[in-house]
């Protein structure tokens, strides 16, 4: 694969990426992950910041469309709890690039991609002004004070999400 792969860490250092057990994929060899460029916004966060990103899907029923895209031009929308919003201001993120010749795909709805063998990233970069890069990514952020209704209804739907870090949720 050619591709450019990406991982996003706070360590501004890493050299190597070691295969590892994935605590949310118990059923996976020891992976080093990394994603596509079209879902690298979704990991424009502090690592452990729980969100629910949700988008249309071909599969998705117009009555969903309506009633999770209303009012917006925006082909996703990022829903994140209030109580993040310093932390993503303050966190300091760096994008690491892969060259993709090791990895294949895990999940394509998602954009992950997964290697079984050691990476070397090819550059780092420290990805900047978090919020400012959502928003040139074209997404809508939304705040709320609790994700438990937001990832209920995406679920109960038929448009397409990704539900990251949701264990460090605020409690319903």
């Amino acid at each position: 694969m050619s591709v450019e792969l990406y991982h996003f860490s706070e360590e501004p250092n890493i050299e190597v990426f070691r295969p590892r057990p994935a605590p949310a994929f118990p059923h996976l060899p020891p992976v080093v992950f990394a994603l596509d460029r079209e879902r690298s916004p979704h990991y424009f966060f502090p690592r452990d910041c729980p969100r629910v990103i949700y988008w249309k899907a071909d599969w998705t029923t117009e009555e969903d469309a309506k009633a999770f895209l209303a009012n917006t031009v925006a082909e996703k929308v990022v829903v994140v709890e209030s109580g993040w919003l310093d932390r993503i201001r303050e966190t300091k993120l760096y994008m690491y690039t892969f060259a993709g010749d090791s990895f294949e795909m895990m999940d394509g709805s998602a954009g992950y991609y997964v290697s079984r063998e050691t990476v070397v990233p090819v550059k780092v970069e420290l990805v900047g002004d978090l919020l400012g890069k959502l928003l040139a990514a074209k997404l809508d952020v939304r705040f709320t004070s609790s994700l438990h209704p937001i990832r209920e209804s995406v679920i109960a739907s038929t448009i397409d999400f990704s539900i990251i870090r949701f264990r460090n949720a605020a409690k319903a």
